[in-house]
Protein backbone atom coordinates (compact mmCIF):
# COMPACT_ATOMS: atom_id res chain seq x y z
CA UNK A 1 0.00 0.00 0.00
CA UNK A 2 3.04 2.32 0.25
CA UNK A 3 3.61 5.06 -2.30
CA UNK A 4 5.99 3.68 -4.93
CA UNK A 5 7.32 7.05 -6.12
CA UNK A 6 10.49 8.48 -4.53
CA UNK A 7 11.00 12.22 -5.00
CA UNK A 8 14.69 13.18 -5.04
CA UNK A 9 16.13 16.67 -4.60
CA UNK A 10 19.70 17.19 -5.83
CA UNK A 11 21.02 20.47 -4.46
CA UNK A 12 24.30 22.15 -3.53
CA UNK A 13 23.88 24.17 -0.36
CA UNK A 14 24.85 24.87 3.23
CA UNK A 15 22.03 22.94 4.90
CA UNK A 16 21.98 24.66 8.30
CA UNK A 17 22.19 28.24 7.01
CA UNK A 18 20.09 27.59 3.89
CA UNK A 19 22.57 29.19 1.48
CA UNK A 20 22.32 27.73 -2.02
CA UNK A 21 24.84 27.64 -4.86
CA UNK A 22 24.14 27.06 -8.55
CA UNK A 23 24.61 23.41 -9.43
CA UNK A 24 25.60 22.27 -12.89
CA UNK A 25 24.16 19.01 -14.20
CA UNK A 26 25.88 16.15 -12.34
CA UNK A 27 28.40 13.88 -14.03
CA UNK A 28 26.62 10.82 -12.64
CA UNK A 29 23.29 10.13 -10.94
CA UNK A 30 21.77 6.74 -10.29
CA UNK A 31 20.61 4.08 -7.87
CA UNK A 32 22.12 0.85 -6.64
CA UNK A 33 19.18 -1.53 -6.47
CA UNK A 34 20.36 -4.87 -5.12
CA UNK A 35 23.35 -5.75 -7.27
CA UNK A 36 22.15 -3.66 -10.21
CA UNK A 37 23.39 -0.10 -10.75
CA UNK A 38 20.86 1.95 -12.73
CA UNK A 39 21.77 5.18 -14.55
CA UNK A 40 19.19 7.90 -13.80
CA UNK A 41 21.06 10.90 -15.19
CA UNK A 42 18.52 11.52 -17.95
CA UNK A 43 15.65 11.66 -15.45
CA UNK A 44 17.02 14.83 -13.81
CA UNK A 45 15.07 18.04 -14.36
CA UNK A 46 16.18 21.58 -13.52
CA UNK A 47 14.42 23.35 -10.68
CA UNK A 48 15.00 26.89 -9.44
CA UNK A 49 15.14 27.23 -5.65
CA UNK A 50 15.54 30.74 -4.24
CA UNK A 51 16.87 31.79 -7.65
CA UNK A 52 19.52 29.06 -7.77
CA UNK A 53 19.76 26.12 -10.14
CA UNK A 54 19.06 22.74 -8.55
CA UNK A 55 17.81 19.40 -9.86
CA UNK A 56 15.07 16.92 -9.07
CA UNK A 57 13.93 13.48 -10.18
CA UNK A 58 11.27 10.88 -9.49
CA UNK A 59 12.07 7.18 -9.19
CA UNK A 60 9.40 4.52 -9.08
CA UNK A 61 10.01 1.54 -6.80
CA UNK A 62 9.48 -1.77 -8.59
CA UNK A 63 10.54 -4.27 -5.92
CA UNK A 64 11.31 -4.48 -2.19
CA UNK A 65 14.80 -3.82 -0.85
CA UNK A 66 17.10 -0.93 -0.02
CA UNK A 67 17.81 1.60 -2.76
CA UNK A 68 21.07 3.59 -2.62
CA UNK A 69 20.67 6.81 -4.62
CA UNK A 70 23.98 8.47 -5.49
CA UNK A 71 25.29 11.53 -7.31
CA UNK A 72 28.70 12.63 -8.56
CA UNK A 73 28.44 16.40 -9.16
CA UNK A 74 30.42 18.39 -11.68
CA UNK A 75 33.52 19.95 -10.05
CA UNK A 76 32.65 23.26 -8.36
CA UNK A 77 35.26 26.04 -8.49
CA UNK A 78 35.57 27.87 -5.15
CA UNK A 79 37.48 31.10 -5.86
CA UNK A 80 37.78 32.13 -2.20
CA UNK A 81 39.79 29.02 -1.34
CA UNK A 82 41.24 28.40 -4.83
CA UNK A 83 40.09 24.79 -4.85
CA UNK A 84 37.63 22.60 -6.69
CA UNK A 85 34.94 20.79 -4.69
CA UNK A 86 33.43 17.40 -5.56
CA UNK A 87 31.04 15.95 -2.99
CA UNK A 88 30.05 12.37 -3.83
CA UNK A 89 26.65 12.09 -2.16
CA UNK A 90 24.11 9.39 -1.42
CA UNK A 91 20.93 8.61 0.49
CA UNK A 92 19.57 5.16 1.31
CA UNK A 93 15.84 4.46 1.09
CA UNK A 94 14.17 1.34 2.44
CA UNK A 95 11.45 0.05 0.14
CA UNK A 96 8.46 -2.08 1.04
CA UNK A 97 9.88 -3.58 4.22
CA UNK A 98 12.80 -5.65 2.91
CA UNK A 99 15.87 -4.50 4.86
CA UNK A 100 18.61 -5.68 2.54
CA UNK A 101 21.48 -3.83 0.92
CA UNK A 102 21.86 -0.71 3.09
CA UNK A 103 25.55 -1.39 3.73
CA UNK A 104 26.44 -2.07 0.08
CA UNK A 105 29.15 0.02 -1.58
CA UNK A 106 28.41 2.06 -4.69
CA UNK A 107 32.11 2.26 -5.56
CA UNK A 108 32.53 6.05 -5.68
CA UNK A 109 35.90 7.78 -5.31
CA UNK A 110 35.10 8.41 -1.64
CA UNK A 111 32.15 7.01 0.26
CA UNK A 112 30.64 6.60 3.73
CA UNK A 113 29.57 3.01 4.37
CA UNK A 114 26.96 2.83 7.18
CA UNK A 115 27.70 0.64 10.18
CA UNK A 116 24.37 1.65 11.72
CA UNK A 117 21.23 0.99 9.69
CA UNK A 118 20.67 4.40 8.02
CA UNK A 119 16.89 4.50 8.40
CA UNK A 120 14.37 3.80 11.15
CA UNK A 121 16.32 6.20 13.36
CA UNK A 122 14.94 8.05 16.39
CA UNK A 123 16.24 11.44 17.46
CA UNK A 124 19.03 10.73 19.93
CA UNK A 125 20.20 7.56 18.18
CA UNK A 126 23.91 7.11 17.57
CA UNK A 127 25.02 6.76 13.96
CA UNK A 128 28.25 5.09 12.88
CA UNK A 129 29.90 4.88 9.49
CA UNK A 130 33.22 4.03 7.93
CA UNK A 131 34.94 6.52 5.61
CA UNK A 132 36.55 5.05 2.50
CA UNK A 133 38.70 6.58 -0.24
CA UNK A 134 39.38 4.45 -3.32
CA UNK A 135 37.70 1.57 -1.51
CA UNK A 136 40.04 1.66 1.52
CA UNK A 137 39.28 2.93 5.05
CA UNK A 138 40.65 6.41 5.73
CA UNK A 139 42.25 6.66 9.20
CA UNK A 140 41.36 9.75 11.26
CA UNK A 141 39.14 11.19 8.54
CA UNK A 142 37.53 14.52 9.45
CA UNK A 143 33.76 14.42 9.28
CA UNK A 144 31.50 17.47 9.26
CA UNK A 145 27.88 17.09 10.39
CA UNK A 146 25.06 19.54 9.66
CA UNK A 147 21.34 19.58 10.32
CA UNK A 148 19.00 20.57 7.50
CA UNK A 149 17.52 23.66 9.17
CA UNK A 150 14.76 23.74 6.59
CA UNK A 151 12.55 26.43 8.09
CA UNK A 152 15.42 28.44 9.61
CA UNK A 153 13.87 28.32 13.08
CA UNK A 154 16.99 27.08 14.84
CA UNK A 155 19.28 29.99 15.72
CA UNK A 156 22.82 28.92 16.65
CA UNK A 157 24.28 30.73 19.69
CA UNK A 158 27.74 30.73 18.06
CA UNK A 159 29.49 29.68 14.84
CA UNK A 160 30.68 26.26 16.09
CA UNK A 161 27.06 25.13 16.56
CA UNK A 162 26.38 25.32 12.81
CA UNK A 163 28.77 22.59 11.72
CA UNK A 164 29.58 19.75 14.10
CA UNK A 165 33.00 18.15 13.63
CA UNK A 166 34.18 14.68 14.58
CA UNK A 167 37.18 12.55 13.61
CA UNK A 168 37.17 8.93 12.60
CA UNK A 169 39.36 6.47 14.45
CA UNK A 170 42.38 4.66 12.99
CA UNK A 171 40.00 2.32 11.12
CA UNK A 172 38.05 5.15 9.51
CA UNK A 173 35.03 4.69 11.78
CA UNK A 174 33.18 7.75 13.14
CA UNK A 175 30.32 8.09 15.63
CA UNK A 176 27.74 10.83 16.14
CA UNK A 177 24.49 11.08 18.14
CA UNK A 178 21.77 13.11 16.39
CA UNK A 179 19.88 15.22 18.96
CA UNK A 180 16.90 16.34 16.87
CA UNK A 181 14.39 14.94 14.39
CA UNK A 182 14.99 15.76 10.73
CA UNK A 183 17.62 15.31 8.03
CA UNK A 184 21.31 15.07 8.98
CA UNK A 185 24.17 15.31 6.51
CA UNK A 186 27.56 13.69 7.13
CA UNK A 187 30.48 14.87 4.98
CA UNK A 188 33.88 13.17 5.23
CA UNK A 189 36.37 15.55 3.61
CA UNK A 190 39.79 14.88 2.13
CA UNK A 191 42.09 16.08 -0.64
CA UNK A 192 42.05 14.17 -3.94
CA UNK A 193 45.12 12.56 -5.45
CA UNK A 194 44.51 14.57 -8.62
CA UNK A 195 44.24 18.25 -9.56
CA UNK A 196 42.01 20.13 -12.00
CA UNK A 197 42.76 23.08 -14.24
CA UNK A 198 41.28 26.56 -13.94
CA UNK A 199 42.47 29.29 -16.33
CA UNK A 200 45.42 27.16 -17.33
CA UNK A 201 46.63 26.43 -13.78
CA UNK A 202 46.16 23.26 -11.74
CA UNK A 203 44.43 23.45 -8.35
CA UNK A 204 43.72 20.99 -5.52
CA UNK A 205 40.40 19.18 -5.31
CA UNK A 206 38.44 18.73 -2.08
CA UNK A 207 36.51 15.48 -2.25
CA UNK A 208 33.71 14.73 0.15
CA UNK A 209 31.86 11.53 0.96
CA UNK A 210 28.35 12.72 1.84
CA UNK A 211 25.58 10.63 3.38
CA UNK A 212 22.11 11.85 4.42
CA UNK A 213 20.03 10.16 7.11
CA UNK A 214 16.71 11.08 8.69
CA UNK A 215 15.59 10.86 12.34
CA UNK A 216 12.12 11.09 13.84
CA UNK A 217 10.80 12.02 17.27
CA UNK A 218 9.63 9.13 19.42
CA UNK A 219 5.99 9.80 20.20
Amino acid sequence: EDNKNINLQVQFMHPFEGNYMNMEKPKAFGVLDGRKKIDLLQTLKKKKVKGFETWEAVYRIKRPGDKIFFVEPAPYWEPAEEIFIIHYSKVIVNALGLEKGWDSEVGMKTEIIPLSRPYGLWAGNVFQGIVKVDGKPMPYARVEVEYFNQDGKIKPPAQPYITQRVKADKNGVFTYAMPKAGWWGFAALSTADFKLKHNGKKYPVEIGAVLWVKTREMK
